[in-house]
């Protein structure tokens, strides 16, 4: 049995009147994540650490923001492409832990939707995939409001 362990980690910085996504959801917020794509800095660290088990690279390399076809794309079609690469590697997906960190708005709320929306996409049961919310205390970047960051955990077996 060859089993591979991939980390991932993303930050998006925050601004108002942007969209918040995180795993695939839409949560109500008065600020957003700036980036080319839809900014979900969760699905960004997932997709990471999914190519990292795979020694493939990163989302950046795979998805480049200067390529115009990913300006504002739904990241779930992302994770869909890396999932395929995953299978078409000869691996399967074990489980998935993210731990998202932002001051606010609280996330506990959102974390059953946030679990369906990337089991749907993954195509592993739910109860493969963990989800966490957590602030800074206030402190960095998180917790002064600037930015949203996320780390994923995977385990691919083949």
């Amino acid at each position: 049995m060859d089993i591979r362990i991939g980390h991932g980690y993303d930050v998006h910085a925050l601004a108002e009147g942007l969209k918040l996504v995180l795993c695939g959801t839409e949560i109500e917020h008065t600020k957003g994540c700036v980036a080319h794509s839809d900014g979900d800095v969760a699905i960004h660290a997932i997709c990471d650490a999914l190519l990292g088990a795979l020694a493939l690279g990163d989302i950046g390399k795979l998805f480049p923001d200067t390529d115009e076809r990913y300006k504002g794309i739904d990241s779930r079609k992302l994770l869909k492409h890396v999932v395929d690469l995953v299978t078409d590697n000869g691996y399967s997906i074990s489980n998935i832990d993210c731990t998202i960190a932002m001051q606010r708005p609280k996330l506990r709320p959102h974390i059953d939707t946030m679990r369906e929306r990337l089991a749907e996409v993954i195509g592993i049961g739910v109860d493969r995939i963990s989800v966490k919310a957590t602030t800074t205390e206030r402190l960095g970047f998180e917790g002064r409001e600037e930015g949203v960051s996320a780390t994923a955990v995977t385990i691919l077996i083949k």
